[in-house]
């Protein structure tokens, strides 16, 4: 029973922020599983009208005074929908509650059923679920379930011919979110803009697949995809990247992975090399989980420097005199995740609910003191943001100092000697953190001096020169709300170079944003250039306290070796 109290805590607890699902997987004194939890409530909410619909009818919290309507809910779901039934002995007393009415809770789940024009319990499913879209004005967008083909280990057409063998593949995002009535399959799309990176429906469930615990497929956001392939591109054997690379802050080791299976790609039939990627991060408990998927993934080829501070790193340092590519993806505010401040919103039955009429007698008089809910779950659902506008309750100040120690990262990677190409990504949506950092970088002494400017358009790996999703000029406070503004100066062929992605699009993405950088010795200037006052720069650093507070939750999707 303790399944169904945890999950209460949970769905009532204040926001603290991340996702739900990780939320539940760092909360303390669980005395369920949180892969049990999440399961519970992600599943109910699903249902939560027919079963609020049902609990009022069955008038059974006007009869069992015990039972609050969330916790009703909760376990009349597992009542009716799970295989195994209340997850509590036969003797508890809630799960008494529930059964004592048994009878009269599946006569009004059939009603409901039978109401819908459904046969079977799967066909009722997929129309709650259609009715709830169009309800809540969501019908149109689609948050697939994105999966990565390591090369490490496989190849697409492998998993094409073992893993996703049942899979019909469909030719838009959009027809994974539909199925055909009474013929629900399995469905799936080729991403047209990531080599080796598949979507499925989100319900899709590989974490106890042989091809994920083998590491053969990754659970990685598409956009969380872009900074690797923007970073090593569409290369071949014959032209495959030369050097070493460094992942700077890479936990829990997505793009880390992802950097290994794009060389791995490009030097099969070729003799083993010997490239290195430095894969790092500064908390030494998130360095464990990068060194466990490095390892999962089979990448032989990546270092981790475990609870490395990648500003501490001495850029002269000879293990880094052949580092030629950097990956950064610092902490930052998280504005763009879809899935922050996501906890489940239910339609909760009434406690006023009369109960039912038993053999034609007036029923007792309903308990003056009804039993009212003791658990409101969280509200918090983010709307789809315009592009420009900035999320409500954002502290401009924190994004201030956000910025400067994205800048001072960035700065820190142009100054490795052998360095050619540097890529910059958050996941964020604001101005100040994406293309107010790369106009600050442009006009630092060190982007000026070594030649750095930003990789065009054109010059960009195919599918992403095809992304149509590019940087902005300004930023404002949405409508009626108070927030940091501004704009930057950049080019418009500078703007081309900044790739983007936003919420509640066709493409089913969260806000992202992803900048690369080469060196062009042409540009590279000897006289000294004025740069910001360095004490001024370094007093903005030293207030940059939140740095560990964020964790970018596109990485933690992945969702450990259990997403």
């Amino acid at each position: 029973m303790s399944l169904y109290f945890d999950a209460v805590a949970i769905l009532t607890a204040p926001s603290s922020g991340g996702s739900f699902k990780s939320r539940i997987y760092s909360a303390r004194n669980l005395r369920a599983s949180p892969a049990q939890i999440y399961a519970l409530t992600t599943e109910a909410a699903k249902w939560d009208t027919v079963l609020a619909d049902v609990i009022d009818k069955s008038g059974i919290l006007a009869l069992e005074r015990k039972l609050s309507p969330l916790l009703a809910l909760l376990l009349v779901h597992d009542h009716l929908l799970a295989k195994k039934g209340i997850a509590a002995p036969a003797t508890h007393t809630l799960r008494q509650a529930v059964e004592r009415h048994k009878a009269r809770l599946k006569a009004e789940f059939t009603k409901a059923r039978v109401r819908y024009g459904c046969a079977t319990v799967p066909e009722f499913k997929a129309a709650v679920i259609r009715e709830k879209r169009v309800a809540d004005g969501t019908s149109h967008f689609v948050y697939p379930r994105w999966v990565r083909i390591n090369n490490v280990r496989t190849t697409l057409d492998e998993q094409l011919e073992t893993t996703f063998k049942a899979y019909r593949r469909v030719e838009t995002l959009a027809e994974l979110a539909t199925e055909e009535e009474g013929k629900p399959e399995p469905r799936l799309f080729i991403d047209p803009n990531i080599p080796d990176l598949v979507a499925v429906p989100f319900g899709a469930d590989f974490t106890s697949s042989a091809a994920y615990k083998n590491g053969e497929i990754i659970l990685q956001d598409k956009a969380s995809c872009f900074p690797a392939y923007l970073l090593l591109g569409d290369r071949g054997a014959e032209d495959a990247w030369e050097g070493d690379l460094v992942d700077g802050c890479a936990a829990p080791g997505n793009k880390t992975t992802h950097l290994a299976s794009l060389l791995a790609k490009q030097q099969k039939g070729k003799a083993k090399s010997d490239q290195m990627i430095y894969s790092m991060d500064a908390s030494t408990m998130r360095s464990k989980t990068l060194q466990k998927m490095v390892g999962l993934a089979g990448a032989d080829s990546v270092t981790v420097l475990q609870g490395q501070d990648f500003l501490a790193l001495d850029t002269e340092d000879e293990r880094f005199a052949n580092v030629t590519g950097l990956l950064l993806d610092p902490s930052c505010s998280g504005s763009g995740i879809i899935g922050r401040d996501d906890v489940p919103q239910f339609t909760l039955p009434t406690s006023q609910s009369k109960g039912p009429k038993s053999h034609g007698k007036k029923r007792k008089r309903e308990d003056e003191e009804a039993i009212e809910s003791k658990a409101t779950p969280g509200t918090a659902q983010a709307a789809p943001t315009d592009e420009n506008d900035i999320a409500d309750g954002v502290d401009p100040e924190r994004l201030t100092k956000l910025s400067s120690i994205q800048a001072r990262i960035v700065e820190h990677a142009l100054g490795f000697p052998s360095a050619t190409h540097v890529t910059y990504s958050t996941c964020s949506i604001h101005l100040i953190e994406n293309e107010g950092v790369v106009e600050r970088i442009l006009n630092t002494k060190v982007a000026k001096e070594r030649g750095w400017r930003l990789l065009r358009r054109d010059e960009q790996p195919d599918g992403l020169r095809r992304w149509s999703k590019r940087g902005v000029r300004e930023e404002k406070p949405a409508e009626g709300e108070t927030g940091p503004s501004g704009s930057v100066k950049l080019s418009d062929e500078a703007l081309e170079a900044c790739i983007r992605s936003w919420q509640g699009d066709a493409e089913g993405l969260g806000g992202f944003f992803v900048a690369g950088f080469v060196r062009d010795p042409t540009l590279a200037t000897v006289a000294p250039i004025e740069t910001e006052d360095e004490n001024e720069k370094d007093e903005e650093v030293a207030d940059a306290t939140a740095e560990e507070e964020y964790e970018d939750e596109d990485e933690e999707d992945w969702g450990g070796f259990s997403d």
